[in-house]
């Protein structure tokens, strides 16, 4: 099982990545003024049985994220179908794209950081004629102090146009240390609208958040049950979401650009856990897109390329 390990030696600060199973960065340990940080949730087991890449550390979520209705889309005429057992389903509809399950290629590395590439001709090539396009994606992960970076890029490497849309799906341990509790930890992103969704799918409409899901001021973990599509983060151009954990004096913070217009917030029954997924597009975009609805879908032309970040830090919360 080839697996990756990067660390900041002046902090002590490491980070494992499975290549085997999407370039998934599976645990990070951030370490600042000492305290240590275990900040990813996964299975003991994980990655080794292989099982659910969906369920553990930070699949990346592309072409697509989160959900296509019915694994059914048009693109410039053409139907598409995204077979079941080809790609994975969930509740009827394909979910989560081609690349958190499939092996990647390392590019590179060194102590403090790895660049691995998908490229989906080549990495899935039972993949390849459910898009439209060809595509390479690249992550490289580097530590620095107590925070992780994933610096993205995505490339149209074929001579027609391409459709995507990119998403993260962290799984967040609580609590942030052994000694407080999951209950305390609040929970915190600054927007002000939803997706309206019906079973799990998007109906086009936004709505003012409800109150049981205000999340501007924080919330305390143990009184959320969530699994939406938050939007209206404002015009930033640095945008974040985060934990604190009050008894720790802690927090995890995630930042990105403003080419990410959603976050999934996710309780996952049973764990705890949460998941705080930027998106780049709203669930099942390339169809609302189709019915004239701004659902942040992306295109590139060929030859062209897109870069973004995601850094995940942890943090001392000063008083």
């Amino acid at each position: 099982m080839k697996t990756i390990t990067i660390e900041d030696q002046s902090s002590g600060s490491v980070a494992n990545i499975s290549l085997e199973y999407g370039f998934n960065c599976y645990s990070f340990l951030g370490v600042v003024q000492g305290k240590k940080v275990d900040v990813i949730d996964a299975a003991p087991e994980f990655p080794e049985n292989g099982e659910r890449p969906s369920g553990n550390g930070i699949p990346i979520l592309f072409p697509y994220p989160n959900r296509i209705s019915n694994g059914t889309y048009t693109w410039e005429g053409k139907e598409y179908h995204l077979p079941e057992g080809v790609v994975s389903y969930n509740n009827g509809s394909a979910i989560h794209g081609f690349c958190l399950d499939r092996p990647w290629r390392l590019i590179e590395s060194d102590t403090n950081s790895a660049l691995a590439q998908f490229k989906l001709s080549v990495d899935a090539p039972d993949r390849k004629d459910l898009w439209p396009a060809d595509f390479i994606l690249e992550v490289r992960y580097s530590i620095s102090g107590a925070v992780l970076t994933a610096d993205c890029r995505v490339l149209n490497c074929d001579d027609k146009p391409l459709p995507w849309g990119f998403g993260t799906h962290p799984y967040f341990k609580l609590p942030l240390v052994s000694s407080s509790h999951a209950g305390n930890c609040l929970v915190s992103l600054d927007a002000e609208r939803q997706w309206e969704l019906n079973d799990c799918l998007p109906t086009g409409q936004q709505v003012d958040v409800p109150e049981d899901k205000d999340l501007r001021e924080g919330a305390y973990f143990d009184l959320l049950k969530l699994d939406d599509v938050y939007t209206g983060l404002g015009d930033k151009d640095q945008l974040e979401c985060s934990i604190m954990d009050e008894d720790a004096g802690i927090q995890v913070a995630q930042r990105y650009g403003s080419i990410f217009r959603e976050v999934v917030m996710f309780t996952p029954p049973g764990r705890d856990a949460i998941c705080l997924e930027p998106y780049t597009c709203v669930t099942d975009a390339i169809n609302l897109q189709q019915q004239g609805i701004d659902a942040g879908l992306q295109v590139l032309e060929p030859g062209q390329d897109c870069r973004f970040q995601i850094a995940i830090g942890v943090e001392e919360v000063v008083a």
